[in-house]
């Protein structure tokens, strides 16, 4: 039996390489190999940090008697979720057509031409309530498969042929600000106003969400929830957010701290003006998921080894003085290209609002790493790479555009306008479909829910908006229309998984507020001034970057390079007459 899986780039796969399972990783390989043998595929897609696909990798795949009947019957792909996110996105979809328990790891069954016909969640080893022993599934499906072909084919062609259904996407009428105002009212009056945040347990932060309350000007039930979060259980002692927790109060959280979590809520803490929270987070960033080579990990796992034994959240429950000596849990050093652009533009931000340069100096040596590792031999960007090796795994939309807001950010931080022209090439780009997806048609899901980050279009719709803002041309408030319009429907139909496309929606329906500070000074009155304003676009330049800007096609810069000293207040682009009196810049828009 060959090992397909430790020279991956996934810490997720080459956790499993010394399985008796004989994986493939996703490919055209494993795929030519089931028609060859005339057998069932099993997909099982999880992620590094998923405390359940450990459990079922210990009790199922290092076991020797399943390993035998899944090498027998099957051809085995384990996919890492985080590499190849469309791949996780179409089989979710597909499993949902079998089970309403979505999650992972997610086991998919599959024809060799990639169409799902059998789906679920976790299986125990042995039968526990009402869930079926793995190895009984398996034998379920062989003798289905074996015996009962054509309606195994018959019912895997229904199911794609109504995902493909499913995924038209039918453009609706832009928002107007009374419909997103209704969307937010809908979003609050599901406010736990006990506990802070939405819904009972498991709750999750939803940052995306918040987001969009923050630019509805819903300030309250935000900061509540966040007021709530930071005391809670859900926020170690280091300042890093967990991934949700069990309970509707907060407490027994699921303790993995993903990278898109804490980057989101680092934006949510600096418009919320809760510094300490903010800077606990980007502590957790820098301190614990950035890598040496400067790219950011994807996330921190929940099981450590204490005494010899797996512990899940033993490491985290112990006091930050009793941690010492202690093994820490592992990060998942993959540094996915999207995360890394949320995480990019978060500490931009945040830095250059809190005076916190280390911080804007991170985010530069991210987004120097990604842009140089991230890609392949062609020179296109890609998902992930892991020790600075690039993965194959194809770049999405939300990578492309999450970068690339990540990189228009950094450059108004820095006042470099090399990381803006950056960020354009990356936003300009064409991201590509799995190639293994396209080959065989295994249909894909309509891209405009946000759950734990932006979706592709909200992503690529709010860089394209931070371009307009910039004056990189009204063909890119024209892009970000499109992408809106495609999904507004569905997202005024479910707010609360909308969040990132609803805030691009906000950006679209309200004329922008952008200033412009002209000073030597980064850190005098007037730059404090400048960035305290509510704006959804602040620049602090010095006459000779503002020029920079300019020369580089960036019109709101244009001719405001005369005078040092002094900030320009734009609505919509309208200019008011310049000023160099601090208490002349308004707060409120």
């Amino acid at each position: 039996m060959s090992n397909r899986l430790a020279g991956t780039g996934s810490p997720y796969l080459r956790a499993h390489a010394d399985n008796p399972v004989d994986w493939y990783p996703w490919g055209e390989e494993a795929f030519v190999e089931a028609r060859r043998r005339d057998v069932p595929v099993l997909i099982s897609i999880g992620y590094s940090t998923c405390h359940w696909c450990h459990v079922m990798a210990r009790e199922s795949f290092q076991d020797p008697a399943t390993a035998e009947a899944l090498n027998r019957g099957f051809v085995a792909i384990k996919v890492d979720r985080e590499e190849h996110p469309e791949v996780d996105a179409a089989y979710m979809a597909a499993a949902s057509a079998f089970t309403q328990d979505l999650g992972w790891p997610l086991t998919v069954f599959t024809t060799p031409s990639g169409r799902a016909f059998h789906a679920g969640t976790y299986f125990p080893p042995v039968p526990r309530g009402q869930l079926p022993a793995f190895r009984t599934v398996l034998a379920a499906v062989r003798e289905a498969w074996t015996d009962r072909r054509t309606e195994v084919e018959e019912l895997a062609g229904a199911v794609a042929g109504a995902l493909e259904s499913s995924a038209a996407v039918d453009p609706s009428p832009l928002p107007d600000e009374e419909a997103l105002a209704a969307a937010a009212d809908g979003i609050a009056g599901r406010e736990d106003r006990r506990h802070g945040g939405f819904g009972t347990a498991p709750k999750f932060p939803v940052a995306t969400t918040l987001r969009f309350l923050q630019a509805e000007g819903r300030a309250d039930v935000v900061e509540r929830a966040l007021d709530a979060m930071a005391a809670s259980e859900l926020r170690d002692e280091d300042g890093g957010f967990f991934r949700y927790a069990t309970q509707q109060d907060w407490t027994v959280p699921h303790y993995e701290r993903m990278l898109i979590d804490n980057a989101q809520l680092l934006e949510v803490a600096v418009d919320a003006d809760r510094a300490d929270v903010a800077r606990g987070i980007a502590r957790f960033l820098l301190g614990v998921l950035q890598r040496p080579g400067g790219g950011f990990g994807a996330a921190q796992d929940s099981e450590s080894v204490i005494d010899g034994q797996r512990s899940e959240g033993g490491y985290y429950r112990r006091p930050i003085a009793a941690r010492q000596g202690l093994q820490p849990p592992a990060v998942d050093g993959k540094v996915i290209t999207g995360w890394n652009g949320l995480a990019i533009g978060a500490l931009a931000r945040a830095g250059s609002v809190l005076g916190e340069q280390t911080w804007i100096d991170a985010a530069a040596r991210a987004a120097e790493t990604v842009l140089a590792v991230n890609r392949d031999a062609a020179g296109r960007l890609v998902r992930t790479s892991l020790d600075g090796v690039p993965s194959a795994a194809v770049a999405t939309d939300a990578d492309l555009g999450l970068l690339a807001d990540g990189l228009f950010a950094l450059a108004l931080a820095t006042g470099d306008v090399r990381w803006a022209t950056r960020g354009l090439a990356v936003l300009t780009a064409d991201a590509t479909t799995d190639p293994v997806l396209a080959a065989y048609a295994i249909p894909t899901t309509a891209d405009g829910g946000d759950g734990d980050l932006p979706s592709g279009a909200s992503a690529r719709a709010a860089a394209e908006l931070t371009a307009w803002r910039l004056g990189a041309g009204e063909q890119h408030r024209e892009r970000a229309e499109a992408l809106v319009s495609a999904h507004a429907g569905q997202a005024l139909r479910q707010p609360f998984g909308s969040g990132a496309l609803l805030r691009a929606a906000t950006g679209i329906a309200r004329p922008p507020r952008q200033i412009v500070a002209v000073t030597s000074e980064p850190r005098g009155a007037l730059a404090i001034a400048a960035r305290a304003a509510d704006a959804d676009l602040t620049a602090v330049l010095t006459p000779q970057q503002v020029r920079a800007f300019a020369e580089a096609g960036f019109t709101l810069f244009d001719g405001r390079d005369g005078a040092d000293g002094v900030v320009h207040d734009c609505r919509g682009f309208v200019c008011r007459l310049p000023v160099a009196d601090p208490a002349l810049v308004p707060i409120a828009r």
